[in-house]
């Protein structure tokens, strides 16, 4: 039978001495710091960013879109809607989308997510922004083109009418 020091330890518990007993023991404590998650206790607004240059951008940029939405929300009527309709959409993007980069690294949220790399999403939102500048362009210019080709199906619609006038072989519908 086995003495009561000797049950300590049993059944994978570790004993009190075997804690206590330092080099010898298995359960040393680790060299790498245990970091404490902590949930969302503790969050304090940065003033140093919001007083920095990118903070006060993202304040100005949020408030610039707040002001743009609702301009846009108090037009009653509008004849050809569509610009309309997309400016409202990106000025309501523009609000949720900076709102939320801008509470993030006002209260150092960014910081306590390392897996994502901020400074690379920022890049895919600069990317985003050329792109769609593009896509623009793209629509300027077929929306052009469009034009033109209405014009010149009108101007050779009027160049046949008058060529039906000064040709006698064909005749006219209306007589």
């Amino acid at each position: 039978m086995r003495s009561g020091e000797e049950l300590d330890g049993f059944e994978g518990e570790a004993s009190s001495t075997s804690m206590i007993s330092g080099a010898s023991s298995p359960y040393q404590p680790t060299t790498e710091p245990v970091s404490q998650r902590r949930g969302l206790a503790g969050l304090r607004c940065d003033p140093d960013y919001l007083r920095g240059a990118p903070g006060g951008l993202k304040v100005a940029q949020v408030i610039l879109a707040l002001i743009a939405f609702i301009c846009i929300e108090t037009i009653m009527e509008c004849s050809p809607c569509e610009g309309l309709y997309f400016f409202e959409f990106v000025s309501c993007s523009a609000f949720v989308v900076t709102g939320v980069l801008l509470i993030l690294f006002s209260l150092n949220l960014h910081m306590r997510i390392p897996q994502i790399n901020w400074n690379l999403t920022i890049f895919g939102f600069l990317a985003t922004a050329v792109y769609a500048a593009n896509t623009f362009l793209a629509v300027q210019k077929w929306r052009v083109s469009i034009h033109q080709q209405s014009a010149n199906d009108y101007i050779r619609a009027r160049t046949e009418s008058r060529d039906v006038d000064g040709r006698p072989e064909i005749q006219r519908l209306d007589t």
